[in-house]
């Protein structure tokens, strides 16, 4: 078995992760004594039908048990430092129809807890604690997240306010195993991002590359998908979370190819997810402009990504692209001026006017990056992760370049700012539509690790669409 596989094949970390939430608490100033109190979701019906909704397991209750089972519940005894996970008994009439649930046995066999019982026991539990002392400290739990049922009597409080934070800020560092998880959901994507180019070849709409996209995720092994995936053709691009998919590959007039296809999509593993974006051309071959703008961005993403090692500043990173992004522009001649002036007039935002990255894990947004929508720098406003970046943390990289004529448009009309674009050559640029380079990076002490395999660069990518 590959190292990757030897790590999978044991047991999600759960309790490793209970204790590390705890210790947060107590770091937080709520003692080292009480509960931790968490519920999978719900099953939930389709309104007006007999059909479940889609499942999607809560996230703090997975972080906690590794465990994608609906309707569960778990206790983490702090001072005992004892996990208890509490599963569905059998239902009599479901099993004519789904089968035999999970065992306690089972459970126990396959998940990192110390205990595992049926949920009906989960209020005898929650008294057995509190009369051995610990209903003298607090049951934290995550408002909105009770059962009515659910009785806390004899505890001193019922804290809802800081669990959801504290195990939000404890999940932007990574262990080994959530490590494999993002590479594994990143081999399978890598796999469809490269059967996705292989469509495009005898494709006629965005939707062909979309289902060779999933197919492929669900042939190996990632049934379900981190996000909607985006396949924007040409000028579709500019737009940054285009997800109609429905588009033709050529030109209803003209019945030419358009020329290039970027593809925004990763694959769910056990619920971590990747995030990865390409572009590759329709033809074989990317147009001088295309190839140009792709370049650029390739560049963005090379010099940003060198730079991550643990404790460094997220927002200089992220105005590095910017400098890359307006060095290539200015070379290009679509934008004329200094490279500082340009900087500091924020020129570069209308080109690239989102931010560099973000935190990735069993969210595609993932949890800390403590964003500050309420920024008054364009430059910075949409950046989802501010702050120093701490080892473990797991981070995408997608710069990109951008012809979205509404973005643009402002930058144009301003006297304070249309002397820094040349609209003229600017008007070759608009069918390169929008480029966006997209890999998943692991921080560590000294570096990083890229998570990503998929090709990117030019000519690995012009093959495979030839």
């Amino acid at each position: 078995m590959t190292s990757l596989d030897s790590i999978l094949a044991g047991k999600y970390p759960a309790k490793a992760h209970a204790r590390r939430v705890a210790e947060r608490l107590e770091a937080c100033g709520h003692g080292r004594h009480g509960i931790i109190y968490l519920e999978a979701q719900k099953t939930r019906l389709i309104e007006d039908n007999d059909e479940a909704m889609p499942f999607r397991q809560r996230r703090p209750f997975f972080y906690l048990s590794g465990c994608p089972l609906p309707d569960s519940y778990l206790i983490y005894n702090i001072g005992a430092d004892k996990l208890t996970l509490f599963i569905p008994p059998i239902d009599p009439e479901d099993v004519i129809w789904s089968g035999l649930p999970m065992s306690v046995t089972e459970a126990l066999r396959l998940y990192d807890v110390d205990q595992v019982l049926h949920t009906p026991e989960v209020n005898a539990t929650l008294a057995a604690i509190a009369s051995d002392g610990e209903g003298k400290s607090v049951a934290f739990a995550i408002e909105g997240q009770i059962s009515e049922g659910t009785k806390f009597h004899g505890f001193l409080k019922t804290n809802t306010s800081v669990l959801k934070g504290v195990i939000e800020d404890t999940r932007v560092v990574k262990d080994m195993y959530e490590v494999a998880l993002l590479r594994k959901a990143n081999d399978i994507s890598a796999k469809a991002h490269i059967a996705a180019i292989k469509a495009s070849k005898a494709a006629t709409n965005e939707r062909e590359i979309e289902a060779a996209f999933i197919a492929t995720c669900i042939a190996n092994g990632g049934r379900d998908q981190a996000y909607h995936p985006i396949v924007a053709c040409g000028q579709n691009g500019a737009t940054l979370h285009y997800g109609r998919n429905d588009d033709g590959l050529a030109d209803p007039v003209t019945k030419q190819r358009k020329s290039s296809v970027l593809i925004d999509a990763g694959a769910e593993y056990r619920t971590y997810c990747a995030d990865i974006t390409r572009v590759f051309p329709l033809g074989g071959k990317f147009t001088l402009e295309s190839q140009q703008i792709y370049n650029i961005v390739l560049q963005m993403q090379t010099e940003t990504i060198a730079m991550l090692k643990e404790g460094v500043q997220w927002e200089d990173v992220h105005a590095h692209a910017h400098r890359v992004a307006i060095k290539g522009l200015l070379g290009l001649g679509i934008l004329r001026g200094s490279e500082d002036e340009l900087f500091d007039k924020r020129i570069s935002v209308a080109f690239f006017p989102h931010g560099l990255g973000h935190y990735l894990g069993m969210d595609t947004h993932d949890t800390g990056g403590n964003p500050n929508y309420a920024d008054k720098d364009t430059m910075f406003k949409y950046l989802r992760v501010r702050g120093r970046l701490p080892a473990g943390s797991v981070i995408t990289v997608e710069p990109g370049i951008y012809f979205c004529r509404f973005i643009i448009a402002p930058f144009l009309e301003s006297p304070e700012t249309n002397k820094y674009i040349d609209t003229e050559v600017l008007e070759k640029y608009w069918s390169v539509g929008g480029v966006r380079i997209e890999d998943n990076v692991h921080v560590t002490q000294h570096g990083y690790e890229n998570l990503t395999t998929a090709p990117k660069a030019i000519e690995e990518v012009e093959v495979l669409a030839s």
